[in-house]
């Protein structure tokens, strides 16, 4: 029996490939996953635009990497 896929790529099903979908997957936990502030050095920051971060709690906009903030 075949294993149950989960994460964002199960919505591919067999298409694609495996190592193509691992990388979806691992892109998808890094945008979802919480990232530092670089002012305040808090776990606020939220994704507004690609490459575009906010910090919740000092309001503070800054650019850094398309997924993750360089500061992790």
């Amino acid at each position: 029996m075949a294993k149950k896929k989960t994460g964002i790529s199960k919505t591919y099903g067999g298409r694609y490939g495996k190592t193509n979908l691992a990388k979806i997957d691992l892109l998808a936990k890094k945008r979802k996953e919480s990232s530092k502030c670089p002012s305040c050095l808090s776990d606020t920051v939220k994704r507004e635009a690609l490459g575009i971060w906010v910090c919740k709690k000092c309001n503070t906009k800054f650019a850094s990497r398309a997924f993750e903030t360089s500061i992790n």
